[in-house]
């Protein structure tokens, strides 16, 4: 009997965490599956796993695509701000560029278009017209002539936002071969990241699957399965936890200090970040001249690449140590991919900080599931001025309203609040651990042990011809 043959399909480096360095290979070798990696990401899994890997060499998508699905989010967003009579939609735009004449024409291009399909049916003649410019695209011809040699069963693609899989999951489908998308990310679904069309849909909860069906209503609730995500899975494995005293000596940090992990976030999120960093520094500044032995973490935000944190890390490199994530460039070149180092690393920082804090980011859950606290941050910095991007908006976002309770993190709404709550967070005075794993629950799932093993139960099903 031949095994059933399953293309894994990476469009970036975003999906190597939950489906390359994670047991989802071996669990699916397990069950007799034959495993390729279809691959556009830099990262080399053949040679670093020994997986089967077949690279996707042509990166480009059509020129005009990009354009294209600029104008399909924004009238995604416009329709959802009219169905659900919620503003919230206008703050998921990014601005368009007018700088220079080839940017102000690609942006008035774009208003055309918004003007243009700005429509439901619209819309979906939009989409219809990216998938034909994405035929005509000589990507699409390679991979279709990979998918012809190889001839999979299925197409199982990480993430759902990369237009780099379109091509690909087009020459599947004209193919005749079942595709799956996994929804990459907790927030993706209100902020109109669905750029891509399959079969079926791997989501990370039952909240998840309301949204998508929601928010596309063409699509069937049988073809959204709920199966978790990998992402959280790596908590759970104990094999990745070092002893204190070990991880300390790695990291050159000092045994008999408390440490409190800041999680830097990404520009956009956060764009005056570094100065809630020096707040926290401060902090632990004067409560140690009052008697505590308190230090940072300073783990940044893989993606921020820039140098407005240095100022403060130089300024405070006696209470600040600097963790950098184990992402790096594939041949200096190309986005920041992850490292399986990595997963050990976030792992330790959980387990043996007292705790987190920053500005609205999804480490809450990393943290809870170590039964560790998170203080957000939610006050407006000085620095604050036109054309900088308040992160007041974040809370406003609709993942947030999954919240059980405000209790699922401890907000941190005044600078002058800071210092007594990380006291209380330090002394057991305050915790959001237990809302917090209430909302762990409703945004991940109730099984976070078991998405790789729920994946491939559905996968099997799909296969089978059961769904």
């Amino acid at each position: 009997m031949n095994k059933k043959k399953i293309f894994v399909l990476l469009p970036d480096g975003g999906g190597l965490r939950n489906f390359v360095f994670s047991s989802f290979n071996s669990l699916g070798s397990k069950m007799g599956y034959d495993i390729t990696y279809w691959s556009s990401c830099a990262f080399p899994i053949k040679e670093t796993f020994n997986y089967k890997e077949l690279k996707i060499g042509n990166q480009s998508t059509h020129p005009l695509t990009p354009i294209y699905s600029r104008a399909r989010k924004r009238i995604e967003l416009n329709i959802s701000r009219k169905d659900f009579n919620d503003k919230v939609y206008d703050t998921y735009k990014f601005p368009l560029n007018f700088k220079g004449i080839k940017n102000s024409l690609k942006s008035i291009f774009i208003l055309f278009l918004i003007t243009f399909y700005g429509s439901k049916s619209g819309l979906n003649r939009l989409k219809r017209k990216v998938e034909k410019l994405e035929r005509k695209n000589d990507k699409y011809q390679l991979c279709k002539q990979q998918l012809e040699e190889h001839k999979p069963d299925l197409v199982f693609c990480t993430n759902q936002r990369n237009t780099q899989a379109l091509s690909a999951l087009l020459a599947a489908k004209d193919l005749g071969i079942k595709t799956v998308c996994f929804v990459q990310s907790w927030d993706n679904v209100p902020k109109a990241m669905q750029v891509l069309e399959t079969d079926y849909y791997f989501v990370w909860s039952h909240l998840m699957k309301k949204e998508m069906l929601k928010y596309y209503p063409f699509i069937k609730k049988e073809e959204v399965i709920v199966t978790g995500t990998p992402q959280f899975e790596m908590h759970y494995d104990k094999e990745l936890l070092q002893p204190k005293d070990k991880f300390f000596k790695k990291y050159n940090l000092d045994i008999e200090t408390k440490y409190i992990c800041f999680s830097g976030d990404d520009k956009t999120t956060s764009p005056l970040d570094q100065y809630y960093l020096e707040d926290l520094a401060k902090v632990v500044r004067s409560l140690n001249s009052k008697g505590e032995k308190l230090g940072i973490i300073y783990r940044k935000c893989p993606f921020d690449i820039s140098d407005r944190y240095n100022e403060v890390l130089e300024n405070n490199k006696d209470v600040i140590r600097i963790l950098d994530p184990y992402w790096k460039q594939i041949n200096n070149t190309g986005d920041m991919l992850p490292t399986k180092e990595d997963s050990e690393m976030l792992y330790n920082v959980c387990e043996h900080s007292e705790f987190v804090t920053n500005v609205c980011s999804s480490t809450v859950f990393d943290f809870v599931a170590h039964h560790k606290s998170c203080i957000y941050y939610n006050y407006e910095q000085p620095q604050l001025k036109k054309g900088i991007r308040d992160i007041g908006q974040n809370y406003n976002y609709v993942h947030f309203r999954s919240m059980p309770s405000k209790d699922a993190v401890i907000f941190c709404e005044d600078k002058t609040h800071l210092e007594s709550l990380v006291l209380d967070v330090l002394y057991g005075k305050k915790s959001n651990v237990a809302v917090g794993l209430k909302w762990y629950k409703i945004v991940v799932g109730e099984t976070p042990t078991e998405a790789s093993k729920n994946m491939w139960s559905a996968l099997s099903t799909i296969l089978n011809g059961n769904n």
